[in-house]
């Protein structure tokens, strides 16, 4: 109760990793389950969430390499396997999980945890959201 925003973290570059737990489960799938549960909650229904699609450096190695198609066999991609093409389809994998688009808004952002710069425009778009 209470709750104005929720911070929810995913990695873009495990796409092509399964659970270590589990080695049935790709890592990917896992993180849009969560995300569908926690997005979806009714103690949930208005509040706002940021979503973090982190190491998009290591992605834009990775998806050099192997396909987006491992992970979400529908893609095709237009063209080449780019980052920007495979990234924004993720994204739009998270996106489309709200059932709530009326009354609630998921604020999305590629980042990386190492690039101090991405990090400060990260803490000030979430400090603006917290605000609002």
């Amino acid at each position: 109760e209470g709750v104005t925003c929720i911070i929810f973290i995913a990695a873009l570059s495990a796409y092509d990793m399964v659970l270590v737990e589990d080695d049935e489960v790709n890592r990917m799938h896992e993180s849009l389950h969560l995300f569908n549960s926690i997005c979806n909650h009714r103690y949930f229904a208005t509040t706002s969430i940021v979503l973090f699609l982190n190491k998009k450096d290591v992605f834009l190695e990775k998806i050099k390499k192997a396909h987006l198609s491992i992970c979400f066999p529908d893609y095709d991609g237009e063209g080449p396997n780019t980052y920007d093409d495979a990234g924004n389809y993720i994204k739009l994998q998270f996106l489309e999980l709200n059932m709530r688009r009326d009354v609630k808004e998921i604020y999305s952002h590629m980042t990386c945890a190492t690039d101090t710069e991405n990090v400060k425009f990260v803490f000030d778009a979430v400090t603006d959201i917290i605000i609002k």
